[in-house]
């Protein structure tokens, strides 16, 4: 079976479970660099900070909780938005340094803004 009949067998669902998983195999945060973790659903967009050594979330923003601003919901403004929400919770928690896990979608559009963003408030991947 080729390649191109393969993808069209799995379905776009399971293509990206499968690139969640390949990804996450290679991406795991500690304490000296925890792990940025991206979902994005088709209303909003999540971005946490989690230690995977304890299991605990250092910092969190989403896209939903800045519903009232501009640029809420799930396209580029509110990507950006929770991208520089998210670096400024982890400077107050005192991160600096995190691994990027962008949950199996592609590094383009959305997560791209939200990375972006990240960075420019000081975080470094």
């Amino acid at each position: 079976m080729s390649d191109t009949r393969k993808k069209a067998v799995l379905g776009k669902q399971e293509r990206r479970r499968r690139a969640r998983f390949r990804v996450r195999s290679r991406v795991v945060g500690t304490a000296e660099r925890p792990r940025l973790a991206v979902k994005k659903s088709l209303k909003y967009i999540y971005a946490q900070i989690i230690n995977d050594r304890t299991g605990e979330t250092l910092a969190s923003a989403s896209s939903l909780e800045l519903r009232d601003r501009e640029g809420s919901g799930s396209n580029k403004a509110a990507a950006k938005a929770v991208g520089e929400k998210l670096a400024e919770r982890a400077k107050e928690k005192g991160v600096s340094a995190v691994v990027f896990d962008r949950g199996g979608a592609v590094y383009h559009g959305k997560i791209k803004e939200l990375a972006e963003a990240a960075r420019g408030g000081g975080l470094e991947f």
